[in-house]
């Protein structure tokens, strides 16, 4: 068929099937494990794939169709597969599917149609009957073992979901590695980590998709030129992770600036994947510098929003002129997954070998927690 038909057919069908799943979320007394949080490989979700994907059986869809992620455990050395939700899954065939698929991402009825479902998400999720979500979400995500960290370890006492899923450690809950060592940088965020030395080797390895850059990410040329050369640490948070990201220096807040975007899945297969859209640039993001303490070298960190995240808040006392100490929380993501991206100066950081040979070697990303070393000046 035509171009415009064909891309008009599937740009139809996934939005039906995003709009299908995020309204069942509405639905507060209906269990979350049955629409929006069942992983993209279970039968339960063949009829929101069935109006997007041409398939016969799991096993071909599974064959054809990217699934999941491997992740590295730092800690225990092993690798597993973690499979990615229903709705991050819809979000990836907006990305990829078709060869025209980059020229539809920018029509604006598809970015409006991101943009309306993620806040959508974000009200549902404000609602006091979204509690209902909660209990659901903590064994879905096997989270129980985790509640003896949080400030309030009883999930009955959250107000709504989303006040759940930003959830706050005890201050003891992440140890700072050597935290007199002033030379030690520290990952921002639990999350799943790549760091690459250099940019390039970021988008030889990982960033695949077409327009990334460091101009456009920071949308200014001038603080680009700052990090030309520099190494970059990508932290992703998946949506059962602690969705607070920490400061990975100490220095003084120098500046922070919003800039407005879109809301694509941050998904790896989406960022991996040539031929696309770069999501990171196009995304919603917010650019913090900070001036480090020891080497008054400027530090990026960017805060990207992703699909169905209803927005990046700092924490009260986060703002120009404050000084912030590794490993302070600086700001939270309400629901969905999301990524910080830490950008360091040439020769501001030698990252740790174990965590670059994942990222480079194996192509896989190293689950990390806040606090935990990165590198070291």
């Amino acid at each position: 068929p035509p171009k415009k038909k064909l891309e008009k057919q599937h740009l139809d069908a996934a939005e039906k099937a995003l709009q299908d799943v995020t309204s069942k979320a509405s639905k507060h007394d209906d269990d979350p494990r049955d629409h929006i949080h069942t992983p993209a490989a279970q039968e339960r979700s063949h009829s929101w794939f069935r109006a997007i994907f041409p398939y016969n059986s799991l096993e071909e869809f599974e064959s054809a169709w990217h699934l999941g992620n491997y992740v590295m455990d730092r800690e225990t050395g092993e690798k597993s597969f973690e499979e990615m939700s229903i709705y991050v899954r819809i979000g990836m065939h907006l990305l990829y599917y078709g060869s025209h698929q980059e020229d539809m991402l920018h029509w604006k009825r598809s970015q409006d149609m991101l943009r309306n479902q993620s806040v959508k998400m974000g009200k549902q999720y404000d609602a006091p009957e979204s509690r209902e979500h909660i209990q659901p979400f903590i064994e879905s995500f096997h989270l129980q073992n985790t509640l003896s960290e949080l400030n309030e370890p009883d999930p009955n006492k959250y107000n709504t979901f989303n006040e759940f899923f930003a959830r706050e450690l005890k201050p003891d809950a992440r140890p700072i590695a050597e935290p007199k060592n002033e030379r030690v940088v520290s990952s921002p965020a639990d999350c799943r980590l790549t760091v690459f030395p250099t940019v390039d080797l970021a988008t030889k390895y990982w960033i695949k998709g077409f327009g990334f850059s460091l101009k456009e990410l920071l949308s200014s040329e001038d603080l680009a030129k700052k990090f030309e050369g520099g190494s970059i640490n990508i932290a992703r948070l998946a949506p059962q992770d602690y969705h607070r990201w920490h400061s990975p220096v100490s220095g003084t807040i120098e500046s922070i600036t919003d800039i407005p975007g879109t809301y694509y899945t941050v998904n790896p297969q989406a960022i991996n994947e040539e031929g696309t859209l770069d999501v990171f640039c196009e995304n919603k993001r917010s650019v913090m510098i900070i001036k480090r303490t020891p080497t008054s070298s400027p530090v990026a960190l960017v805060a990207v929003g992703a699909m169905l995240v209803g927005s990046i808040r700092y924490k009260p006392g986060i703002q120009k002129g404050a000084t912030v100490q590794r490993g302070q929380c600086l700001g939270a993501f309400l629901y969905g997954g999301s990524t910080v991206i830490v950008l360091y100066p040439k020769d501001e950081v030698e990252l740790d070998k174990d965590l670059v040979k994942n990222s480079t070697g194996a192509c896989c990303e190293t689950y990390v927690k806040v606090g935990w070393r990165v590198g070291a000046s």
